[in-house]
């Protein structure tokens, strides 16, 4: 048997979590990426204790954990400042095995692509689905430099993508969820802050602390789909949030307005039939976009990425057979995370004067009561843990001379 060979189209978190897991077991593996750099679309990205240990399977976790920068408490305030839950990085590690790491985008996509060999992400270059393959027949990809076919095709392409509509054009597709995004990166303001989400009617703001002395900030507010602002997003957060509790003032003092990155929020709770079709499979927004209010869409990503090629292994079985027992194991688990994540986007976005007295005393009352129970519900999400060994050294051409007979 020859080295089987990958195309991932989309060069985003879970492309090349992706790439690179298969690059470990002995794939040959070609990303694909439509933009002209490897520079990620977005901001930060929180990587929790489950993302942490599917990364072990590559040799990255430690690598990710040692950028953690919360090193303390943390919770949810009041617009006006005042606290209504703590918790702390000792509580989240004790009950799910580690606690939360927030890093550049950029910084984890260049530790995934310094998994993968020289020339193994080609950039500006367009990829259509041609042919999804079949047990009797490689898939084909379609390039403007030709095409190419391959034992497996991973569409990696995100909320938009074209491969979910080759696969299943009959589903409906991802819908508007009712509120719209900013995200920045700022340097970090002269007074010093504990990371916090701030609830208001409709609105919401977090600001986070990066390793390297920046600040991740975000904000969502209740907004009909596809509105902007009429001069520029940052003042439109000022409009928002300016009146907000420190630090928010100093972060919006602090960022460019070219800076700011503003998305309408989507999700799928209709999930696919399936996350593949012959031999190709779908993983992260492609597959199954949520909400960001558990922080776990990138986190989702990582799991599909590592339990695809745990179930592909080594190749020596065809993606074909391979395949259903990824879905099998992914579409109920991301399904769950998706409605749940939609759960607590709709308790975030209240309107109703009521309804957000309600929910304050709600979240105060969980707070008063310790972090094990501000943690509780999310049980079940960064407690999970990867099938198959972890590699704290990738040797993935060992495993292709054992594959094909070459070994000593």
């Amino acid at each position: 048997m020859g080295t089987p060979r990958a195309v991932v189209i989309g060069a985003g978190i879970g492309g090349l979590t992706a790439a690179a897991a298969l690059h470990h077991q002995g794939w040959q593996v070609t990303v694909l990426e439509r933009a002209a750099t490897l520079e990620p679309v977005g901001a930060g990205i929180s990587l929790a204790a489950n993302a942490q240990r599917a990364l072990d399977t590559i040799g990255v976790g430690d690598e990710v954990r040692a950028l953690a920068a919360w090193q303390g408490t943390g919770g949810v305030r009041t617009p006006g400042g005042r606290w209504l839950s703590r918790t702390d990085s000792a509580a989240a590690t004790a009950r799910f095995g580690g606690d939360l790491v927030l890093l550049h985008r950029a910084t984890l996509a260049g530790l995934l692509a310094a998994r993968l060999p020289d020339g193994a992400v080609r950039t500006g270059i367009a990829a259509q689905l041609a042919d999804p393959g079949a047990a009797d027949r490689p898939a084909r990809v379609t390039t403007a430099d030709g095409e190419l076919e391959a034992e497996l095709v991973v569409g990696a392409d995100g909320i938009n993508s074209a491969v979910r509509r080759a696969l299943f054009p009959d589903h409906p597709g991802p819908v508007y969820a009712g509120f719209t995004t900013w995200r920045m990166v700022v340097p970090a303001p002269a007074r010093p802050f504990a990371p916090h989400e701030t609830w208001g009617r409709g609105r919401l703001w977090g600001s986070q602390p990066l390793k390297d002395g920046r600040v991740y900030a975000y904000a969502a507010a209740v907004a009909p789909p596809r509105a902007r602002a009429h001069d520029d997003e940052r003042a439109e957060l000022l409009r928002l949030f300016g009146g907000w509790h420190q630090p928010i003032p100093d972060i919006l003092a602090a960022v460019e307005p070219q800076a700011v990155l503003r998305h309408d929020v989507r999700s799928m709770t209709t999930p696919l039939p399936a996350y593949h079709r012959g031999r190709t499979a779908l993983l992260g927004d492609a597959a199954h976009p949520m909400t960001p209010n558990l922080g776990q869409g990138g986190n989702q990503a990582v799991e599909d990425a590592v339990v695809l090629a745990h179930h592909l292994g080594d190749g020596a079985a065809p993606p074909s057979a391979a395949l259903p027992a990824y879905t099998r194991d992914r579409l109920p688990r991301t399904m769950d995370v998706v409605r749940r994540s939609a759960r607590v986007g709709r308790l975030a976005m209240l309107t109703a004067a009521p309804a957000v007295a309600l929910r304050a005393a709600a979240v105060a009352l969980a707070g008063r009561l310790g972090p094990a129970v501000a943690l509780r519900g999310l049980d079940g999400i960064p407690d999970w843990s990867p099938p198959g060994p972890t590699y704290p050294a990738g040797t993935p051409a060992t495993r292709v001379a054992r594959r094909t007979g070459t070994s000593r």
